[in-house]
């Protein structure tokens, strides 16, 4: 009781302090905080644009908290200020340095801007990379700005998180923690372009055109993308389009340096091998948190791929990895309790934000609080809990497989019968959708649409367990294993990993928006692979008509519990539009295939002793809950 009456003190203290910050907005960031604006000279004397915040109370020390981007530094000019400062509100009540920094080429520093730029190791003379840029700016801010501690921290989402995975590499002794939180990190297995070779079509086009678009000169302004679409249906949209290589004939016109670069090496070759910052993570002596969200259309790769290696490289280092139930970026805004219909029982987001992420940066930046964090801070769906594991995956788990069957049915058990398989016909011409919304451009929110949508087409495969006896907790990492053939020389293979909701389930939401639960599909996880690439991602082979093919790949990690009386579900197909690119299924180089080029296929997959097709996962039977 003791405990709670001061717990109830210190948020009624605590509150009104955070509730003015808020509603303040710029004006209390400028009664609280001097703003200057420098034009910070690197090794190779290209300027970049830096505003820094620095608090007017000149009585304490401050570490220094970064950030580096292409999506701008504004609001410019030394009387404009920004609303909030730092990750959260609690950063800006807190105090401390806050700077923020254009990366080369972007709004208004100086320089040709490379999207994920590789780094260059052992670096000669005035050679550059976004680690130097780091090292040089962190290097000018402890000689150039009072108050400071002597300790920075770096932070960024998204493309910042890419930065900041690249500040921990060869970083400045001052680096002390860094949060890289969906970073883009691959962009051709796994983030944003690709995943597993297949392009990510809507997403990249409605992002490329302005991301990748030549800057004239410094500007205050971004680049304008495309946006002459003349319809709001997104799938009628691009099937009139046409193959991939006719966005760069009608639209793009070879003028964009980005798109060009993604035609030009439509397998993964050195070129893209040396965008992915992971081989460098190495000697590492920065605390990291990484962070990711299991709803994250965008970047769920980055995350577990970036804890990975930072634990791999540096075992002995300080490393957090924190998955919650978000979308991109979801822990940095808004409640957390829901996402769509899918709700999650509590308030996921101020609890990261206040539990793990300040704490975090106050205890190695301010040496305040004693930092108690897990390795890995895993919030489970379904069962809805936040817990603690001493590794990830956790190595409790149990590794076993999920069995799909010839006659429709999901289980643990392998297939007995022989010649069982199920086929079905893929049309490029009329290929499967990937939401039941018309949009235009990306929307994010497939990830939690139901299924139930595409579920009785014919060229989608149903399998569907009986309703459960007791709960099935699936955590860790997840891989499909599809023994397939087809009468065409490549195809692509979407496999969803979907919990069904029993007839009885409670609605979600009220009027117009209320959501009928009753019989919903959820999608756990869902993932595409282009099978020319099912043996290499550099060398690609041709399916041979008729022959059973092996085709495994990454679906990436989970952490759901498929709770008693629901189904699980799996969906297999082949098209996944316009969210992929459409495979012609026929070997060829995709990005110059004429649409001649594009034909039907049968395609079959195979549940026998011999080549049982099946998920690979892990089952943990009770969860330990974080303390």
């Amino acid at each position: 009781m003791r405990t709670t009456a001061l717990h109830a003190i210190l948020v009624l203290v605590a509150t009104p302090c955070l509730l003015v910050a808020q509603r303040g907005g710029a004006n209390y960031v400028r009664d609280h905080y001097a703003k200057q604006e420098r034009m910070i000279e690197m090794r190779d004397g290209t300027r970049l644009f830096t505003a820094i915040y620095t608090p007017k109370n000149a009585s304490k020390r401050y570490p220094i908290m970064m950030v580096r981007s292409p999506y701008s530094s504004g609001p410019y000019g030394k009387s404009r200020f920004k609303r909030r400062l730092g990750p959260s509100l609690q950063f800006t009540k807190a105090g401390f340095i806050f700077v923020y920094q254009d990366v080369r080429g972007k709004y208004m520093s100086e320089g040709l801007f490379v999207p994920v730029r590789p780094h260059i190791p052992n670096k000669k003379g005035k050679q550059f990379d976004e680690s130097s840029d780091t090292y040089d700016t962190i290097e000018w801010l402890l000689a150039n700005v009072p108050n400071h501690n002597g300790r920075v921290g770096t932070w960024g989402i998204s493309a910042p998180g890419f930065y900041t995975t690249h500040t921990t590499i060869e970083a400045h002794p001052a680096l002390k923690a860094a949060s890289p939180q969906a970073p883009v990190t691959d962009w051709w297995l796994g983030d944003d372009r690709h995943h597993n070779g297949a392009l990510m079509l809507q997403a990249s086009f409605s992002f490329v055109p302005s991301y990748g678009a030549v800057r004239p000169k410094p500007s205050t302004r971004g680049t304008p993308g495309f946006r002459n679409y003349n319809s709001r249906d997104g799938y009628r949209w691009y099937l009139d389009q046409g193959p991939v290589t006719a966005f760069n004939d009608k639209h793009l016109h070879r003028k964009n340096p980005l798109w060009n670069d993604l035609m030009e090496h439509e397998d993964y070759d050195a070129w893209w091998q040396a965008r992915t910052p992971l081989p460098h993570l190495n000697d590492v002596k920065v605390a990291i948190l990484t962070v990711g969200g299991f709803f994250d259309a965008q970047d769920l790769y980055g995350p577990l791929k970036t804890y990975q290696a930072f634990e791999k490289r540096n075992p002995k280092g300080t490393n957090n990895l924190i998955m919650g139930p978000w979308s991109h970026g979801g822990w940095a805004r808004g409640d957390g309790s829901r996402y769509e219909a899918i709700t999650f029982d509590q308030k996921t987001g101020p609890y990261y934000r206040d539990k793990i992420e300040f704490p975090f940066f106050a205890h190695h930046l301010k040496g305040e609080g004693k930092l108690e964090l897990p390795e890995a801070s895993i919030f489970v769906t379904g069962s809805n809990q936040w817990h603690a594991f001493d590794h990830w995956p956790p190595k409790e788990a149990t590794p076993t497989k999920l069995y799909v069957h010839a006659a429709g049915g999901v289980s643990f058990k392998k297939p007995r019968g022989k010649g069982g398989y199920r086929e079905y016909v893929s049309d490029p011409d009329n290929p499967v959708p990937h939401t039941p919304d018309k949009v235009i451009r990306r929307d994010d929110r497939y990830v939690v649409k139901d299924q139930r949508f595409v579920a009785s087409r014919p060229d989608v495969l149903v399998y569907e367990s009986s309703p459960l006896t007791k709960d099935v907790t699936v955590i860790g990492e997840l891989f499909a294993h599809l023994y397939v053939t087809t009468t065409g020389t490549d195809a692509d293979f979407i496999v969803k990993l979907i919990d069904v909701y029993p007839d009885d389930a409670p609605d979600v939401g009220q009027g117009r928006r209320k959501i009928k639960m009753g019989g919903f599909q959820f999608m756990v996880r869902g993932e595409i692979m282009r099978a020319k690439y099912r043996n290499s991602f550099e060398h690609p082979e041709a399916m041979k008509p008729g022959e059973v093919t092996k085709v495994r790949f990454d679906m990436q990690d989970v952490a759901h519990t498929f709770l008693k009386g629901h189904k699980i579900m799996v969906q297999i197909q082949s098209t996944w539009f316009p969210l992929a690119n459409r495979n012609p299924q026929v070997f060829t180089k995709q990005y110059k295939a004429p649409a001649e080029s594009y034909q039907k296929a049968t395609h079959r997959v195979y549940m026998t002793p011999d080549h049982p097709s099946h998920l690979e996962l892990s089952t943990l039977k009770t969860p330990r809950k974080r303390k």
